[in-house]
């Protein structure tokens, strides 16, 4: 009697020789084997790993569906896939059943993957949602600009004084408020003087001319 190792290295070479040629089906290693089903753009594609383990095939091969080809799939079409197949691997148990397990998938696939949608959901509402972010932050923008305060308007002539008072680059030159300052003092100056002479005229005596 073959022993379980013995059995893979002859199903091995049946599979290679069976699926030769067939792009749908790769061997990842020596025990580990995959097989798509469907179109690539197929929304109800999908791929099925089977990885034998050291007793193989006195045991059931790991069924993956975890795969990222399978990232679209609905995880109750992955589930009904799986236990398909984990009910027809119980029928072959010693017997080594990769092959046939890849193709009763076939007789199947109406079924298996009825629940699936052809194609991606939609995704409007999401659309939806960032047009109306987009609106709220341009009546946010707007609200904000009529909150900035009014810059003051000027006429030409104060305007053209700026202008003079300043470099012709915008900033203002050393000294541009000198005169008004000249002149303020000057005119502060005089009252007090006006003031001041009043003060001493009305405190000092008058003189007399002495008798000869």
């Amino acid at each position: 009697m073959s022993t379980p190792l013995e059995q893979q290295t002859d199903e091995r070479e049946a599979l290679q020789s069976i699926y030769e040629g067939d792009e749908r089906f790769k061997e990842i290693d020596a025990t580990t084997f995959q097989y798509k089903y469907g179109e690539e753009d197929d929304y109800k594609s999908f791929l099925v790993e089977l990885k034998w383990g050291e007793k193989y095939p006195d045991e059931a091969p790991t069924i993956n569906m975890n795969t990222f080809y399978n990232r679209s799939l609905l995880p109750a079409v992955k589930e009904g896939i799986q236990a398909a197949l984990s009910t027809e691997a119980e029928q072959w148990l010693g017997c080594g059943m990769t092959y046939t397990l890849f193709e009763c998938l076939k007789d199947n696939l109406e079924q298996l993957t009825a629940a699936q949608p052809e194609s991606a959901p939609s995704v409007a509402i999401v659309d939806e949602g960032v047009g109306a972010l987009k609106i709220s932050d341009a009546d946010a923008e707007a609200d904000a600009r009529k909150k900035e305060p009014k810059k003051e308007q000027l006429t030409k002539a104060q305007k053209r004084r700026q202008w003079e008072r300043s470099d012709h680059k915008g900033d203002r030159a050393r000294g541009w408020d000198w005169v008004d300052l000249v002149k303020h003092l000057s005119q502060t100056g005089s009252k007090d003087d006006a003031q001041s002479s009043t003060e001493i005229s009305t405190s000092t005596p008058a003189l007399h001319p002495l008798n000869n």
